[in-house]
């Protein structure tokens, strides 16, 4: 989007304004009636025809043949015209904090690969959770919507997704590690054992904080709200991906858009063990099987390949936003085809909704993304990754257990002994929080939460271009 010269003296720019100022967003205006009646040949007279609705007087609506020879006026998407816009302050608010959340993690993985802490809380976790929150709220807001409006079918196809990501993510959760390497049953049976081990230090006896089928149950209820609220955003996605490829021109462009689209499928493809590490670790080279990199390196390679398509997605993000923006366009050439008269209000109410919902349709199309790309930070920062392709030592699963010195224990409980107490207990929990939620568990539920985004998304786009290519041709 870009700021005109006029308006930015005036207007406090902001960065997602700016950033994609050259070439800018192109909207359609709505023509005005005066316009409209100009064209139609009629012309304002001073006796007019009044009818009655409800008990007021009002002026007969100007209707005008749908073939009429109008042309729709282009403008630069300048700030002005976006304040106004469904959803904006949302758009802007999760754009703003994503951005700085990004930077607050590059500096503190900055920091911690040099200086190297080891009783320091990495505060980019909590950053990172706050962007997966915001995001989930938003879609959240958005789906709702969907149920408020009774006349369309949207409520219908929300509820329809949800059951079948239910059904879904029950049956991936049966598959075996050998297809599918989360990490989940390591993961969950690491979980418990550490947490039966606490339980019994504190003296209660116990079989387990939870079982494995309430774990994976609530994993999948989980799995149908992400799915019920990524449905409409897949959907929306399908349809800018025909548009933008019918729009672009060079062959880099349109291999570009291919690419983005199928980016979802590489991320599943990434997790499963016969496609992708069984062939690299164990390649058919003759009867010698030599691995082509070590497994820490390519779970490190992962890691970069996703942070790639995401930046690959955030790039074409403008192609596919142009494309939204040219259905005003195209809805006026799908009427110029049909026969009849249409008001004057519903044809501006027909342009106008169209640059109405931008922001709506872009935060359709960032939310997923700031959903993969963090719950990505999230992975390789809670489940101790390197960033490293060749790592300098193995990442080890299991939490060191750092004993508190002795001349803690040894206090006598005098004036300042009780408040020592204290914090040597608060201070002996927290390390035993760390020894129950290991990087062993954080791997194996942040590796299948990524994967679940990423294959509900391309479900739901792959259905909506099988919808807009077929269904609605027919």
């Amino acid at each position: 989007m870009c700021l005109e010269e006029g308006e930015a003296g005036r207007l406090e720019q902001q960065w997602w304004v700016r950033a994609a100022r050259t070439p800018c967003l192109q909207w359609y205006r709505h023509p005005t009636e005066e316009d409209l009646r100009l064209l139609a040949g009629k012309q304002r007279g001073k006796s007019k025809k009044d009818r009655k609705y409800n008990g007021h007087i009002e002026n007969k609506p100007l209707t005008i043949p749908k073939d009429i020879d109008l042309h729709l006026e282009t403008k630069s998407v300048t700030e002005r015209d976006t304040i106004a816009l469904h959803y904006f302050p949302e758009y802007q608010w999760l754009v703003d904090f994503t951005a700085a959340a990004t930077v607050v993690y590059v500096v503190t993985e900055a920091y911690c690969s040099i200086m190297k802490p080891s009783q320091e809380m990495n505060i980019s976790v909590v950053w990172c959770l706050l962007v997966l929150a915001f995001a989930v709220k938003i879609l959240f807001s958005l789906t709702t919507h969907y149920f408020i409006v009774e006349d369309g079918g949207e409520r219908s196809v929300c509820v329809t997704f949800g059951f079948f990501f239910f059904v879904k993510a029950m049956v991936i959760l049966i598959v075996t590690e050998s297809y599918l390497e989360f990490g989940l049953e390591s993961g969950f049976s690491n979980f418990s054992e550490s947490a039966m081990q606490f339980l019994e230090k504190q003296g209660l006896e116990s079989r387990g904080p939870v079982s494995k089928l309430t774990f994976k149950l609530f994993l999948a209820v989980l799995c149908s709200l992400i799915g019920a609220f990524l449905t409409f955003p897949g959907l929306r996605l399908a349809q800018m991906h025909l548009d933008a490829l019918n729009l672009a021109t060079e062959k880099i462009t349109q291999t570009l858009l291919h690419i983005n689209f199928l980016a979802p499928l590489l991320m599943v493809l990434l997790w499963v063990k016969p496609i992708t590490k069984d062939y690299i670790m164990n390649p058919p080279l003759g009867k010698e099987s030599v691995p082509l990199m070590s497994e820490d390196t390519f779970e490190t390679m992962r890691l970069w390949i996703i942070i790639l398509l995401c930046a690959l997605r955030l790039a074409m993000m403008r192609s596919h936003l142009q494309a939204y923006l040219n259905l005003a366009q195209k809805c006026m050439d799908q009427m110029k085809k049909e026969a009849g008269r249409i008001s004057t209000i519903d044809l501006q109410k027909m342009v106008a909704r169209v640059f109405y919902y931008l922001c709506v349709i872009a935060l359709q199309y960032v939310a997923p993304l700031v959903m993969v790309l963090h719950t990505t930070l999230l992975l390789k920062t809670l489940g101790n990754y390197s960033w490293g392709i060749y790592p300098e030592s193995n990442s080890d699963t299991a939490v060191e257990n750092n004993p508190l010195p002795s001349s803690l224990y040894s206090e006598s409980p005098s004036v300042n002994g009780k408040m020592k107490v204290t914090v040597v207990q608060i201070t002996m929990a927290l390390g035993s929080l760390k020894n129950i939620f290991t990087p062993l568990l954080f791997r194996g539920l942040l590796s299948f939460l990524t994967w679940w985004i990423a294959a509900c998304l391309f479900s739901t786009s792959l259905f909506g271009l099988f919808y807009h290519q077929y269904l609605t041709v027919a």
